[in-house]
């Protein structure tokens, strides 16, 4: 049944719920006063990365549907509206600096064919000698669940595949018909306003991209660092996480910090040059888990919001069933991911 449906916000949420209800037959419109991907979608670190294998949780389900199926979905954007998202599914390696890390990562082994199946894996390994996170036991976790995209590129091929499926992007427009917000750190304030409580905030993120090119490695991941090789011949590091900070876009010394701890990581990284710096804010609710979900006391307004670091990771899922609650009244939303106010 064709409707029309406007969607506030054009990050990785907003674009990829246009696309899922373009799928389904219905039209649709994104406004946002800033364009595509002017907010924590248009980052720069760009990493897929699932959580373990273990103490499995409707979130993780969540993202590894979303992970499972982002090569074919990435395929089709970047079909239909000839945009490169930059996705690659090239794995992580992660160092285990103690014994007792190694045996914790080994036991998730057998976790990971329960819960992923056995079209990826996670195992422990050798650290390889070309590409690896120093690690004082000489093993790491190499899973190969974990991708990377260019977050600019995602944003941009979807936001062409939307608008060569029909929808339209436009920087204003009227409050007619269903709308859905997903228009992050700002949209959680403007929903904490509105039931008089904190429903959640921008977090501030300080990321690099530097010159280096690794461009078919897997990515690091170890004291809280992400290192993601991208396929244009450049790697990303990042990212911090600050609740207090004087400007949300600014960065200053803890993102040098940040670069710093990833070249004592990576030699490869010593001499990179850093070719840019970021800094912007992400929308984080009480978990970071995303919610889905009506707007309260507010007819015909639904929320998708949140997904703090996972955007990217669980956007898919998201997407469908935020179309499933809006175009067919039909609620598979988890628990965890309801709105809950």
């Amino acid at each position: 049944m064709a409707s029309d449906v406007t969607i506030r916000g054009a990050g990785i949420f907003g674009l990829s719920v246009a696309w899922e209800i373009l799928r389904r037959g219905a039209r649709v419109t994104i406004v946002d006063p800033n364009g595509p991907g002017a907010g924590a979608s248009g980052g720069v670190v760009g990493a897929l990365a699932p959580h373990v294998p273990g103490a499995w949780t409707d979130v993780k389900q969540v993202q590894l549907d979303t992970l499972l199926a982002a090569s074919d979905y990435w395929a089709e954007v970047a079909s239909v509206g000839g945009g490169d998202p930059g996705y690659g599914r090239t794995g992580r390696l992660q160092p285990l600096a103690v014994d007792a890390a190694v045996e914790r990562a080994r036991t998730r082994e057998a976790e990971a064919v329960r819960f992923w199946g056995d079209s990826v894996f996670w195992q422990v390994v050798p650290a390889p000698e070309d590409w690896s996170p120093a690690s004082p036991t000489g093993l790491v976790v190499h899973d190969t669940l974990t991708a990377r995209l260019s977050p600019a590129g995602a944003i941009d091929a979807l936001a062409r595949a939307v608008t060569a499926r029909g929808g339209r992007i436009v920087t204003d427009g009227p409050e007619e018909g269903p709308q859905v917000w997903c228009n992050g750190a700002a949209g959680l304030e403007a929903l904490s306003g509105w039931v008089g409580r904190e429903v959640g905030r921008g977090i501030k993120g300080q990321a690099a991209v530097l010159d280096c090119d690794a461009r078919n490695r897997p990515q690091i991941y170890g004291e809280s660092l992400h290192i993601v090789p991208h396929a244009n011949g450049t790697v990303a590091v990042g990212s911090t996480t600050e609740r207090d900070f004087d400007s949300p876009t600014e960065t200053d010394a803890q993102l040098d910090d940040v670069i710093e701890r990833a070249r004592a990581m990576m030699p490869q990284l010593q001499e990179a040059r850093v070719l840019c710096r970021w800094a912007g804010l992400r929308p984080r609710t009480r978990s970071r888990a995303p919610i889905i979900g009506p707007w309260p006391d507010r007819p015909g307004h639904w929320v998708a919001n949140g997904g703090f670091k996972i955007g990217f990771g669980v956007h898919i899922t998201v997407a469908e069933l935020t179309a499933d609650l809006v175009l067919e009244g039909r609620d598979r939303v988890p628990d965890p991911l309801r709105l809950g106010l």
